[in-house]
């Protein structure tokens, strides 16, 4: 495998398997994928395609598969603080405060390292004011932020993110979406993020993997050549939603059928 500086994550022919209850799914098939560094995918498809296998796979979360996968020329062996996850649901630990839960990984740091670095991602994540803050007094969306803080703490050289605004609403997700651009802007992180929303993948992200339905595969490479900050209303954008979401549609339609 290429191990280049611009290279951030290296996929190659990724396959992986699943026994339910003796019959066996394959839920990926021959996946090849680079993501550059600093770049930011989104990972697109119908409902069981395999996106989060795949996301997870990356992440070090999930290691039994065939192929290989890397991080900077080195095979991905696990998680890791390289490596930043943020799930559909904040995973925040409600007995501890938003300080305590940012600043949760930091064990081996200085004390005094350790709260810079909190309330610096803290203030990153526009949560400054609730740090002394529990789970449950925040909103959806201010939760989700404080998950974003508590993966960035480490500085991971790749996020990793499931759908990380399917639970919120239409004008908290719009909202996030401008937080996520925003905060990879300025952290140069790389990105790797699942979405059934196509319109936030034209949005976000600078290339959008269309996977094919189970076996999942890699269907369709996009690069979103839009200059930013984007406008939703811009017909260059309209016409590359269109044109994903017309094959997005195709496969669900072809998936239904398949399983009637």
């Amino acid at each position: 495998m290429s191990t280049a500086t611009t290279l951030e994550v290296e996929v190659s022919n990724v396959s992986k398997q699943f026994n339910n209850h003796g019959k066996t799914v394959v839920a990926l098939e021959g996946i090849d994928l680079t993501v550059r560094r600093g770049e930011f995918l989104a990972l697109v498809g119908a409902s069981g395609c395999g996106k989060t296998t795949l996301l997870r796979i990356i992440a070090g979360l999930e290691l039994e598969y065939e192929g290989e996968v890397e991080l900077d020329g080195k095979t991905i062996r696990g998680p890791g603080v390289d490596k930043g996850v943020v799930f559909q649901d904040h995973r925040l630990l409600p007995w501890l405060t938003i300080e305590e839960n940012v600043g949760f990984g930091l064990f081996r740091h200085e004390e005094t390292d350790r709260k810079h670095l909190v309330q610096h991602y803290i203030g990153l994540v526009g949560l400054r004011g609730f740090e002394k803050a529990y789970p449950a007094q925040l909103s959806g969306g201010m939760a989700q932020r404080a998950a974003i803080a508590r993966a960035l703490v480490n500085k991971p050289k790749v996020l990793v993110l499931d759908e990380p605004l399917g639970a919120l609403d239409a004008m908290t997700r719009i909202h996030m979406q401008n937080e996520i651009e925003k905060i990879w802007r300025r952290e140069k992180v790389t990105m790797i993020m699942v979405t059934h929303d196509v319109e936030e993948a034209v949005y976000l992200s600078d290339t959008v993997v269309l996977m094919s339905s189970r076996p999942g595969r890699v269907k369709k490479i996009i690069p979103i050549n839009l200059a930013r900050p984007r406008d939703r209303e811009n017909s260059a954008f309209q016409a590359l939603r269109k044109e994903i979401l017309t094959e997005f549609q195709l496969q669900v339609k072809a998936q239904f059928s398949y399983e009637i």
